[in-house]
Formats: C-alpha cells, sequence, structure tokens
C-alpha cells in the first residue's frame, strides 16, 4: 500500500513519524570516499607536505554521524576493491553502521577527495572521482525489502547528477513511497560534480543552473524533509533570493525545509514560506571559532536526523543539529570530528553555563577527552600478553652468551610466530596482546601488526629515573611514525614520596608523553613500579597514592601496568579508577621474573578486581629459553615451543584464577584450551 507523504514532519505528541517494526532507522545512498586532508593549517594546497586519512563522503559522514550517534544506520553505495576500500567499510563497520549493501566494485577505485585548510573563507579541495565506484551503484545493488527495512532513506543531491545514478536513486525513492520509509534529501550542490567548473574547482559552492534547477525541482515531490544551505536552496528553487527560492521549492513539495544558516543556526519551514525569511522559525546555537567548514553540514544533518528519527520536537533538532555542525566546524576532518552522546550532554550543559567559553570547544580539554574516549573503542575484555620489549636484558643474554647482537632480531621474531601458534591452538583471537621494542624488535612489530593483536611499544629509556625518552624528548616525533593502533607503553620507576625535584621531573615527563599521545590519538599506558630505597616508605597502599597522584595531575591513561598485590589493595585500585576515569580501559599485571607459582598467585589475588584485564609477562616465559637458543644449545623450533608452554601455562593459571578453580586441575586445563 502507497504511503501517504502529505503529513507535517513534526513530531506529534502521541504518534509516530514513521512505519513501526522497522529494524534500521536510516539508510543513507550517496557519496562514499575517502578524504586526504591536509595536516599543515595555512598552506596552499600546493604547498601541503603531509595528509590525514578519514572516511569522506556526504552520505557516508551522515551514515558514519548517525551510528556515533546511537542509530541503526546502513550505507548504500560502492566502494572499489582496493585498500581503501577495506578503509571505508572497516570504519564505517567500528563505527556500528550496517554495510552489507555497500557493494565492492571490481572495475572501479573507491573515490578519492584532496581538501585544505587555507584560512577561515578558503578550503580548496579536488575531488577524484572520473569513473569512481560509489558513482557506479546500480538498481540491482538492492532490492525492495532492504528500503522497506528502514524508517528513512536519505540520499544526497550528487546522486541524482548522471543518469546511472539518478536511476538508481529513483528506484529507492519508489521503494521507499510505496513502504511508508520516509525521505530525506541532503542537496548537496557541488558544481563541480554536475560538470559546471572545472575539475580541480571543488571549493565553488555555487554556480547558478537552469538544468540543475529543472533537475532538482523532479525529484523535490518526492521527498518528506529537504536540508541544505542558503545556497542550496537557491539552486533547488532557481531563485537569486532565498525566500523567493523558497517558495518556488515550496511550490512543488511539502517537505519541512531545514535551511542551514552557518553561525546564525538554522531555519525550518514546516508549512506555508513566510514572505521574510525572518518570519520563519530560526533557532540559534552557539557560535564558536571555526577552523574548517568542511563536513559540518553533514554533522549538522547527523545531529538534525539523531533526534528527528526519534520523533524528537523540531526545536529539539535543530538544537542538536546546531551543536554538531558548531563542533565540527571547531575541529581537523569530517567523520572523525563527529560528536558523540556524551560530548552532546557536555556541551550543552557547559554552554548554558558559560557560552563565551564555548567559543573555542577545542581549547577545553574536558571536551577532549570525550571525544577520545566516548567514541566506539575495540573491547578489549581480556589481554594475554607476552612481553618481549625488554632491550638492556636481550643485550646481557647476547653478551653473556657471545652470540651476535643482530640475532636478537630474529629471536623476537620467533616469539611472534610462538604468540600466532598460541591463538590458533587455544582460540583466542582478540585476546592476544604483546609489548615488542622497535630496537631489536622492529621486524617482530611488523609481523604482529596487522593480526588483531592488542601491540604496545616502549618509549622509556631503560632503567632511567627520573625518566628519559628513549629517542629523546621530542616523543611526538618518535609516534609520527607509528601506526595509530599500537598503545604506548612507558614504565616509570615513580613513588608519591620522592624528593620534590625528582618527583616533579618526572611528573613533567609524564605529562608531556600524556600530552603528546592526546594529540597523536595513541591509546597509552603507564607500567608504575615504585622504586625500593631505604629513604622510601614501602607500604601496601604504595601503588594506590602513586596512581592517584597521577589522576590529580590529570593524567588518564588508558592502561596501567602493575605488579601482583593483595585483594584488598586492588578493591582500592578500582574504586579509584571507577571514580577517577570510568572511560580507563584497565590494568594488566606485570611479571618481575616471577616464578609461575608466583605469579599464579597473584592472579587469584587480582581474580575479583574489576579493573584488572590480564597479565603481560615477559622474562618468566622468555628468560631461560632464549639464552639457550643464543647460546646455540636449541633449535627454532625447541625455543617457540619452549616459550608457548610457559606462556600457555600462565593463560591456564589466569583463567584458572578468574573461575575460581585450582589452576592445575582438569577444568583449568579444559578452560585454557
Amino acid at each position: 500500500m502507497a504511503a501517504s507523504h502529505d503529513s507535517p514532519a513534526g513530531a506529534t505528541p502521541n504518534a509516530s513519524r514513521f512505519a513501526p517494526n522497522r529494524t534500521r532507522d536510516i539508510i543513507c545512498l550517496g557519496r562514499l570516499a575517502v578524504d586526504l586532508y591536509a595536516e599543515q593549517i595555512g598552506a596552499r594546497l600546493e604547498d601541503v607536505s603531509s595528509f590525514a586519512k578519514y572516511l569522506g563522503g556526504s552520505s557516508a559522514n551522515i551514515a558514519f554521524g548517525c551510528a556515533r550517534l546511537g542509530l541503526a544506520s546502513a550505507m548504500l553505495a560502492r566502494v572499489g576493491n582496493d585498500h581503501m576500500g577495506r578503509f571505508l567499510t572497516e570504519t564505517l563497520t567500528q563505527e556500528g553502521c550496517d554495510v552489507s549493501h555497500t557493494r565492492i566494485d571490481p572495475d572501479r577505485l573507491t573515490a578519492l577527495v584532496l581538501l585544505g585548510i587555507k584560512d577561515r573563507d578558503t578550503f580548496p579541495l579536488i575531488f577524484y572521482r572520473e569513473n569512481c565506484a560509489d558513482m557506479a551503484i546500480d538498481e540491482s545493488d538492492f532490492d525492495e525489502a532492504f528500503i522497506a527495512s528502514s524508517k528513512a532513506l536519505l540520499i544526497t543531491g550528487t546522486h541524482f547528477s548522471t543518469e546511472r545514478v539518478n536511476r538508481a536513486s529513483r528506484r529507492a525513492l519508489e521503494y521507499a513511497r510505496r513502504n511508508q520509509v520516509r525521505t530525506v534529501l541532503d542537496i548537496d550542490y557541488r558544481p563541480v560534480l554536475w560538470g559546471l567548473t572545472g575539475k580541480a574547482d571543488g571549493e565553488t559552492r555555487f554556480v547558478a543552473s537552469e538544468s540543475v534547477t529543472a533537475h532538482l525541482q523532479g525529484i523535490l515531490p518526492l521527498f518528506d524533509l529537504v536540508i541544505g544551505t542558503e545556497e542550496e536552496f537557491r539552486i533547488a528553487g532557481g531563485k537569486h533570493e532565498l525566500i523567493d527560492a523558497l517558495a518556488m521549492v515550496r511550490a512543488v513539495t511539502s517537505a519541512t525545509l531545514v535551511v542551514k544558516r552557518g553561525p546564525l543556526g538554522c531555519t525550518i519551514i514546516d508549512g506555508r514560506v513566510p514572505a521574510s525569511i525572518d518570519d520563519a522559525p530560526t533557532y540559534r546555537g552557539v557560535e564558536v571559532e571555526v577552523l574548517n567548514v568542511l563536513g559540518a553540514g553533514d554533522a549538522f544533518a547527523s545531529g538534525f536526523l539523531s533526534e528527528w528519527l526519534r520523533d524528537a520536537p523540531l526545536e529539539r533538532c535543530a538544537h542538536t543539529a546546531n551543536i554538531c555542525g558548531a563542533l565540527v566546524v571547531s575541529r581537523h576532518g569530517c567523520a572523525p570530528a563527529m560528536p558523540t552522546p556524551a560530548e552532546l550532554d557536555y556541551f550543552r550543559a557547559a554552554a548554558e553555563r558559560d557560552p563565551l567559553k564555548m567559543r573555542r570547544p577545542d581549547r577545553d580539554a574536558t571536551l577532549a577527552r570525550l571525544h577520545r574516549v566516548s567514541v566506539k573503542r575495540r573491547v578489549w575484555d581480556e589481554v594475554l600478553g607476552f612481553a618481549f620489549d625488554h632491550r638492556n636484558q636481550f643485550f646481557e643474554l647476547a653478551q653473556q652468551t657471545g652470540a651476535s647482537e643482530d640475532r636478537i632480531s630474529r629471536l623476537k621474531q620467533l616469539f611472534v610466530e610462538a604468540v600466532g601458534e598460541t591463538e590458533r591452538s587455544l582460540g583466542l583471537e582478540g585476546r592476544i596482546g604483546v609489548l615488542i621494542d622497535d630496537r631489536y624488535g622492529q621486524d617482530a612489530l611488523n609481523a604482529a601488526t596487522g593480526r588483531g593483536w592488542w601491540i604496545g611499544r616502549p618509549v622509556e629509556l631503560p632503567g632511567s629515573m627520573p625518566l628519559v625518552f628513549d629517542h629523546g624528548r621530542s616523543i611526538g616525533t618518535t609516534l609520527a611514525s607509528w601506526p595509530r593502533d599500537h598503545v604506548v607503553k612507558c614504565l616509570v620507576h615513580y613513588h608519591p614520596d620522592h624528593p620534590l625535584e625528582e618527583r616533579l621531573e618526572q611528573e613533567a615527563q609524564l605529562r608531556a608523553l600524556y600530552d603528546t599521545v592526546q594529540a597523536s590519538g595513541h591509546e597509552l599506558l603507564l607500567e608504575v613500579i615504585p622504586p625500593k630505597r631505604p629513604s622510601l616508605p614501602d607500604a601496601p597502599d604504595t601503588v594506590y597514592r602513586a596512581l592517584k597522584r597521577l589522576y590529580n595531575l590529570g593524567i588518564q591513561p588508558e592502561w596501567w601496568k602493575l605488579a601482583p598485590m593483595e585483594s584488598q589493595q586492588w578493591k582500592a585500585i578500582d574504586a579509584l579508577i571507577a571514580e577517577r576515569d570510568p572511560y580507563c580501559r584497565g590494568v594488566v599485571l606485570l611479571g618481575l621474573s616471577a616464578a609461575v607459582d608466583q605469579l599464579s598467585e597473584g592472579f587469584r589475588a587480582a581474580a575479583a578486581s574489576t579493573t584488572c584485564k590480564g597479565f603481560t609477562v615477559g622474562r618468566t616465559i622468555f628468560h631461560e629459553p632464549s639464552r639457550a637458543w643464543l647460546a646455540g644449545e636449541i633449535d627454532d623450533k625447541e625455543v617457540v615451543a619452549s616459550v608457548r608452554g610457559t606462556f600457555e601455562t600462565l593463560i591456564g593459571a589466569w583463567r584458572a584464577a578468574r573461575a575460581g578453580t585450582p589452576p592445575h586441575s582438569a577444568s583449568a586445563r579444559k578452560e585454557a584450551a
């Protein structure tokens, strides 16, 4: 039965805008591309030397933003059978967006865009979209049941610009209207994509065109909600004056019209068009300093839809949309700049208290932290880690055995092989961890990366106290070449009762490291080991006080690495982390060369901890087999078998402790296997 599309899109107290029992909230059809954003702000695109890679494309940004805000979104598009296509689908999937109908095009490459930020008003961009994958979407890529599974269908204007995508988009609209699926148009007018400017002129936002206006007016009657900037409504209406253009749009559609007006907020016209735009309901947002307008409109649409699809009043839709747009214009990039619900809640409250302060949301430390930690991240319920990031210990073993230092690299590669065999043998996908250095272990790091393992890398100069970084003070330079999913591990010999000057030096280094990872995007693991000195108290609460002191300094690492402790101390640590950083990923246990039996006791004491996620143990596992291999007493196969044996014994002991069974019982062995 055909749906009626003449009812108002505003919410009513007792009725939903949408058909019931839909498994998806919104399907987004349109552009899906890779954005390469210039990292040098103020440079001409010609002079840019490096780019950051993000998910891009208007429809994809909206699908991503809706998913981030908790909607069940789906992306209807194509990507190439290439690395960038896989990047896009993996990024959408990680955010919770359905990519079951993001088809892989075997003949075309994924679309690409280069973007720059020259100044507040100049944002050069070049679309590389010649015969690209997302412009090859076909009617055969979806069926009526897929469209009918959703509350709403969003299409962007670009996907009416060529015969092929126009045909596919119209078919999707036909299915939607037949199945009471609300339809949304983001006008998304890019003159270059309609062939109205030079191919390199992606920056121009408006060129009058009678043919584009006629084309848009032919599809406007098919939509319930239309979103666009003032320029986009001018092209849709074919008139220079905004109010006249809106009147022309209203003449062909009864849709709710949402006009994005930049710092003025937005105007919503849900009925007749008034004589003046100032007579229409306008909802202002918080004005912010602009870094980058690109993607702000997509964030606006995501915010609006996140409320609209929950039947919120239009005022609430506009308010959330304005906040989302304001936050994204203050940030680098489009999709990754989209806010989370936690950010929205914080910004609303903060802007109400002090709107002037929130003119620079990029300078608000709490907001920046929420943007880092409240996004969807891979969940690590358990970390079963083999640590062989040691440097001095391996050098000493080579010296003792007379082995060449060069052999250490091969040894660490064998350890990666051992960990891989353990993962396969025990079915531990998603739970394996390693700590590897880049001095002797770069080849091992390369072999471990990309397997889905938790990977930590040290930055401290071994044995340094006060803390010194291994590759010099410029820690940001060190991290620039690291894969983003590598965890920055820093061992610090820290005691809350250190002499003042020494403690302040330690804390300054840790603060510099913390600030660096906030900028680089890497997660941080702090391994805190209080030094043993006669002048320093060795109390049961020393580690607790150390962590509390670091939290007081505003240092909130994603991970802590701590030595085993008594169950009462674990309760205090759990309570501290819950109070100070509910987004903390957890604690992993270190080994300090302890025997397996001793570590098993430590595992049992940590068994009831809510924050302890596992262990990353090193010398207990590798020391003796490494010495024997370097001395030529055992071969590659034997060293792999030896480290596997101890590693798997520890895994069994950890899991037995968690299960509350004796470590050598049959049930513990079964659990380990």
